[in-house]
């Protein structure tokens, strides 16, 4: 929803009602995660998409639909469906999609989350899909830094509001189940949870050209890119513009640093390309013993340069089970050579290692294409 989030915008500044699509479950292989939308504009333009164009063309109409009748709805579209061929999901998958009006009248909180999501404040929208009572659905609750509307109870907004924070600083978007009043053991109220965590920080370490390609790479994966080396001469702006900041400091003593302000949770991800055991062994000190363990943690270099780096850590009173979470050397097998493709094998890395992929071939295997 965030790259539709100026033009739905723009449209409510205007006082228009727009037709919003919103993926909320998905099953199989299907093309787009939950979050995904889709915007149909008063003047009947598509902004945004739900399924890559399988099944814009019905969403489209639906949510012409709920625009015309001022009430939502979740469509399922799917190859199990009877009108798979009509609804054009031939790739595969189910994906549950609310589809719902959008107004100054219907979301009064819109221009807030827009400025939070801008800011790069953590946020999160939690909207009532499924409910008993129709008027329920569609009802939204703020949770974050900040917060405004209801579900309409007063026990479901407690409930919704501290599990949609722990999914909030999780980065996590999906849909929670709970009884029609909030209860936690209870079922009949679906409230789907849509998280604006500010990016993940990716941060790397050693202002090499192999540095230059991974900060291009992180940016396209959608991190926010650091790059810290503590040679002012190497590690400027003008050789990383791919990069959010450039730091100049000893690398273990900046993340130190960012530790103890706060600054590093769970979707971190930390790739040291510096390959020299006087910069890589202190700050692989820091880096394996975090209190929140970093989704990542790879170390460039050969497989000699790999086992003394290892042999050090150990020296140091690091354990094997710290060691473990160390990808060195980093990345997956490619057989690149340049800077551009080692920085593909890494990111590859950096994905499999998110999603549970296995980095095989797809061809190879007969599992699901996405893993959830």
């Amino acid at each position: 929803m965030r790259e539709v989030l100026p033009a739905l915008r723009a449209w409510w500044d205007e006082g228009a009602t727009v037709g919003l699509a919103t993926v909320v479950h998905t099953f199989r292989s299907a093309p787009r995660p939950p979050g995904a939308s889709m915007l149909v504009g008063p003047d009947g333009s598509v902004v945004g998409s739900v399924s890559g164009g399988c099944v814009e063309g019905a969403v489209y109409e639906a949510a012409r639909e709920v625009v015309a009748t001022g009430r939502g709805r979740v469509e399922r579209y799917g190859v199990s469906d009877d009108d798979a061929f009509a609804v054009g999901l031939t790739c595969g998958g189910v994906l549950d999609v609310a589809v719902e009006p959008v107004s100054r009248h219907t979301f009064p909180e819109l221009g807030a989350l827009v400025e939070a999501v801008a800011a790069e404040r953590p946020v999160a929208t939690a909207t009532v899909v499924a409910h008993p009572d129709p008027d329920r659905v569609g009802r939204r609750l703020l949770v974050g830094e900040v917060s405004g509307g209801s579900l309409g109870s007063a026990r479901l907004d407690a409930a919704v509001a501290d599990d949609a924070a722990g999914m909030l600083a999780a980065g996590a978007t999906g849909v929670l189940v709970y009884g029609v009043e909030g209860e936690r053991r209870g079922e009949g109220c679906e409230v789907f949870v849509h998280s604006f965590a500010p990016p993940p920080r990716m941060i790397v370490f050693g202002a090499i050209d192999f540095a230059a390609a991974m900060s291009r790479a992180g940016a396209f994966l959608g991190y926010r890119v650091t790059v810290c080396d503590a040679r002012p001469l190497f590690a400027t702006a003008a050789r990383f513009p791919h990069a959010d900041e450039v730091v100049v400091d000893q690398p273990f003593r900046y993340l130190a640093a960012e530790r103890d302000a706060g600054r590093l949770d769970g979707r971190t991800v930390l790739v040291l390309l510096t390959h020299d055991p006087k910069f890589d062994v202190p700050l692989l000190e820091v880096a394996l013993r975090l209190p929140v363990p970093p989704a990542y943690v790879g170390a460039m270099g050969s497989r000699r340069t790999d086992t003394d780096r290892r042999e050090r850590l150990r020296e140091r009173g690091l354990t094997d089970t710290e060691l473990a979470a160390l990808s060195g050397p980093v990345g997956l097998d490619l057989g690149g050579r340049t800077p551009e493709e080692t920085a593909i094998s890494i990111a590859a890395e950096i994905v499999a290692r998110r999603w549970g992929g296995t980095g095989l071939p797809l061809s190879q295997l007969t599992s699901a294409v996405h893993h959830s």
